[in-house]
């Protein structure tokens, strides 16, 4: 046993980190262990060539360098139960669940190393943009592990714990907020008279090219505005409807709205967000 890889829970987000793993070659299929309640989701891993089990024990026992915990929050104390109950064999323990702290984690898998990741959907496609924290035993190797695992499918950057909400807030909302803008987007090249598969079609790529300056060039995102902005110009004017309509102001709301809904989640009172965090 060498360099196994556990996942505990084999939904969506779960099943996306695996393939791109695998893909990369970043590990074999048969270093890939999956344990899932549903017996659907177990034989679509075995299809793949993972070793899937129902046994939470079982892919302990043969997971020797991590174990995703990938399942819904409310399950969570049920498998770091499970995890502690198995031997430790040296596993760093990385969860993926929504607003479950660092210390709650190590208060349910005492002396385990752990790392807490926020993902976004993109990983589907390859492109993640998401976060991850170290806990207070995850060791520089743990954080080089997991940096190579997650960037398999995509980017992680790594940021105080405490930022995993605002992370949760661009990010890991972020796409629907995108989504939202590629529908409006083709609404209006509808309205303008294209059919809809293509005013859809240039809306997305739009932003995929668009996006892609921002990260190749590294230049600031109204540097790159500012350059297609010509005086008395179509964009101009467009901007300048986007900007009546509080575009700027309302996508700045939606981003504190959703990092301030992710400390909800996680237990913190509207208060102590206020008063703290000022959200």
């Amino acid at each position: 046993m060498a360099n196994n890889i556990g996942f505990i829970g084999t939904g969506m987000m779960a099943s996306s980190l695996i393939d791109g793993i695998v893909a990369k070659g970043v590990r074999t299929a048969n270093q890939i262990h999956c344990s899932d309640i549903w017996p659907p989701a177990r034989e679509a891993a075995s299809k793949k060539g993972y070793n899937a089990t129902e046994s939470n024990a079982v892919l302990c026992a043969n997971s020797d360098d991590a174990i995703f915990l990938a399942v819904k929050p409310n399950g969570i104390m049920g498998a770091c139960k499970d995890i502690m109950d198995a031997k430790d064999i040296g596993a760093l323990i990385i969860s993926i669940a929504a607003g479950i702290t660092l210390e709650t984690l190590e208060e349910a898998l005492p002396g385990r190393r752990v790392i807490r990741v926020m993902p976004n959907t993109p990983c589907l496609v390859g492109e993640m943009a998401g976060g991850f924290s170290l806990g207070t035993h995850a060791t520089d190797a743990d954080k080089t592990l997991v940096k190579t695992l997650l960037d398999a499918v995509g980017l992680a950057m790594e940021v105080k714990e405490i930022l995993l909400n605002a992370v949760t807030g661009v990010s890991g909302s972020g796409p629907a907020y995108v989504f939202l803008f590629i529908e409006a987007l083709s609404d209006g090249g509808v309205r303008a008279g294209l059919p809809r598969n293509v005013a859809t079609t240039l809306a997305a790529q739009m932003v995929k090219g668009a996006a892609e300056m921002v990260l190749k060039t590294g230049k600031h995102p109204g540097e790159l505005k500012d350059a297609v902005t010509s005086p008395g110009g179509t964009t101009i004017a467009g901007v300048e409807a986007l900007e009546k309509g509080g575009f700027r102001a309302t996508t700045i709301s939606a981003v504190t709205a959703a990092t301030k809904r992710s400390f909800q989640i996680g237990g913190a009172s509207d208060e102590e967000i206020a008063s703290k965090y000022g959200l």
